[in-house]
């Protein structure tokens, strides 16, 4: 039947739109000239009904609303396509940011704790305890030694700002 070979393209074409890169001024204009289509086949369902059942049983469908349903599935399934490129992007992204911020908060800190180093002491080094607790820190959840104003901050509050 026609309407198979129709349909297994559609899917072998999502398939290939799937595993293809989506930047590009190309894709977008493909995605936009669809897009049109879709509404101009959508309109015409609407006026003229009887020409979706002509449509629908010259591709070997028994009905208009069948060929409806198919085409709607192959618009699922395309939808899921970007849906699913799109987030594994913005996955790859946030990662990305997340080993950033990271990099940009130990260097931070590597220079708050050169620049706080006492003259006699090397840097990295922890000061001799004075009494029973150090003065000016407290503990972290891991057992390391954190500034006193540090640890007034919650622990998940990241310590800047950073715009999406």
């Amino acid at each position: 039947m026609l309407i198979q070979i129709i349909l297994l393209v559609a899917i072998a074409v999502i398939t290939v739109l799937l595993t293809r890169s989506t930047a590009g001024a190309r894709h977008q204009a493909v995605r936009r000239l669809m897009l049109v289509g879709f509404v101009l086949l959508a309109v015409l369902s609407v006026l003229f009904p009887s020409w979706l059942t002509w449509l629908a049983r010259l591709l070997g469908v028994g009905r208009g609303a069948d060929l409806l349903l198919y085409a709607l599935v192959i618009a699922f399934l395309s939808s899921l396509a970007t849906t699913y490129r799109t987030t594994a992007l913005l996955n790859r992204r946030i990662t990305v940011l997340a080993r950033k911020v990271a990099l940009a908060e130990a260097a931070l800190a590597v220079q708050e704790e050169r620049t706080t180093a006492l003259p006699d002491r090397p840097a990295g080094t922890a000061p001799a305890p004075s009494g029973g607790a150090s003065a000016g820190r407290t503990g972290d959840a891991d057992g390391a030694p954190r500034r006193a104003d540090q640890a007034r901050r919650a622990p998940t509050e990241p310590s800047g700002s950073v715009a999406p």
